[in-house]
């Protein structure tokens, strides 16, 4: 005898309320095994893969890719084989339906670590390690999915009813939302109506303007006629996207920010062409040969330098939603944001304890962490918990800027770009590298003398990176 069971969306363990379906990696009637991934999804923060909480046949999946669903709310269900065993005793909804709770992701991915195994997100059992694709039951035409999958519970199906959304594949929908074409709007020429590339590419192209998806603002004089936003060839002339995901939440954590901390921003310029011979002597080490150290790197060394003797600039502002008191927390370690711009949005992962790092350490965490960040791998620990923050617009080739806090952080520091230009040597004029630093500050947390002495003490060891020497 088989039961239904249902698999809510998990907790993620960061406190958000919802997640996006990126993908599926199963279809109806596959047969996994626990712990398999079956999906993956994306908070506002990463990408995350769900593995399977049950070993059995697909029976339904309730969303499909790019759907944002509500933390809680059902997303596939399994068949599986009913123990006679386990179950004894227990109850047993009518329907034989029950919504697995998906319990503290965190705590069971340490323990799944602490034990050696691979950590498991929701921790239904120990991690399977296999390599074999999912086993497909046989069945005779593609309705057999909809013949045999049972009627979705009513709360989801009040949100997602098959017939109003239009048939296409993955890619095909992730297409439609890059180009901003409503896929409810294109005619299906495939198999049975199925939408295909084709289909939105000469939507697109047969189209005077695509039709807005998610707003109803009419398009202006200047989208109409091309204008600065319009463009011959292959594009759109109007593209317009939603704000979900990345996006949406650096958004909202930007205003937030903005509108909560007093923001003061200060712009100290230095000649560095000590520390880029420096990062040139280095490489030339053994040690150093095929580490990645950059301009980046000594900046970092020497932010982590310079809170020690400013610790103000490490803390976080924390406000009681009750009784509006806030207290202050200083840090005795420094967890060091790096803003990554990655293909998503803007990430700021962190390194923990980048203060006990040397030199060669934090070079290699560095380089880690910003690939990790672009390929999308950067796990929601990595997204939270840090203290102070960098970002580098300098590859850009910009010169400064007023960096907005992460917000709860006191301080941020914008690297500018390095230049070569004429500067004050030794009494004379001579071509120097220089660079722009920029540091913003929570001026709840940090006086101005306070910002200025950590932003000097940085600056100084830039300019002369022996001077660290005095400062440790």
């Amino acid at each position: 005898m088989s039961v239904l069971k249902e698999f809510a969306l998990p907790d993620l363990g960061e406190g958000l309320t919802e997640s996006e379906i990126v993908s599926w990696h199963i279809a109806v009637g596959d047969t996994v095994t626990l712990n398999q991934i079956i999906a993956e999804v994306e908070t506002a923060k990463a990408l995350v893969e769900l593995p399977s909480p049950f070993a059995g046949v697909v029976n339904q999946l309730y969303a499909e890719p790019g759907t944002t669903v509500q933390v809680g709310a059902p997303i596939v269900s399994f068949e599986i084989e009913d123990d006679p065993v386990a179950d004894a005793g227990a109850s047993t909804p009518a329907n034989d339906s029950v919504v697995a709770d998906a319990g503290d992701a965190t705590k069971i991915a340490a323990l799944n670590a602490a034990a050696g195994r691979q950590a498991v997100l929701v921790g239904y059992g120990p991690a399977i390690e296999t390599g074999e694709r999912p086993q497909r039951r046989a069945r005779s035409g593609s309705d057999r999915m909809a013949e045999r999958a049972p009627a979705a519970p009513a709360a989801i199906s009040a949100r997602i009813t098959p017939a109003e959304r239009p048939r296409s594949t993955p890619p095909v929908r992730s297409l439609a939302r890059d180009l901003g074409v409503d896929l409810a709007l294109v005619a299906g020429t495939g198999e049975r109506g199925l939408i295909t590339r084709a289909d939105v590419e000469a939507f697109v192209t047969g189209s005077e303007a695509v039709t807005p998806t998610t707003s109803t603002k009419p398009i202006d004089s200047d989208e109409r006629s091309g204008g600065a936003t319009g463009r011959a060839g292959d594009r759109p002339r109007v593209t317009r996207l939603a704000v979900t995901g990345v996006r949406k939440h650096t958004a909202a954590a930007m205003v937030s920010s903005a509108f909560t901390a007093p923001h003061v921003t200060e712009f100290l310029t230095i000649d560095v062409t000590p520390t880029m011979e420096l990062i040139v002597s280095l490489k030339a080490r053994p040690e150093f040969r095929d580490a990645r150290i950059n301009i980046l790197t000594i900046v970092a060394k020497a932010l982590c330098i310079a809170v020690e003797r400013t610790p103000a600039v490490n803390a976080r502002w924390i406000e009681s939603s009750t009784d509006g008191t806030a207290e202050i927390v200083q840090y005795g370690y420094v967890n060091l944001g790096i803003a990554a711009a990655t293909p998503r949005g803007l990430l700021v992962p962190h390194i923990a304890d980048a203060d006990r790092l040397d030199l060669l350490q934090l070079a290699g965490a560095l380089a880690e962490l910003t690939t990790t960040a672009r390929a999308g791998h950067s796990s929601p620990a990595q997204l939270t918990g840090g203290t102070i923050t960098i970002t580098n617009v300098g590859v850009f080739g910009v010169d400064a800027g007023t960096p907005i806090l992460n917000p709860g952080e006191a301080a941020i520091l914008a690297m500018g770009a390095v230049r070569r230009q004429p500067w004050e040597h030794h009494g004379e004029i001579a071509l120097r590298q220089v660079m722009t630093l920029s540091l913003s500050f929570d001026h709840r947390m940090v006086d101005g003398e306070q910002g200025s002495r950590f932003l000097a003490d940085i600056g100084s060891i830039l300019a002369e990176p022996g001077i660290a020497l005095t400062m440790v």
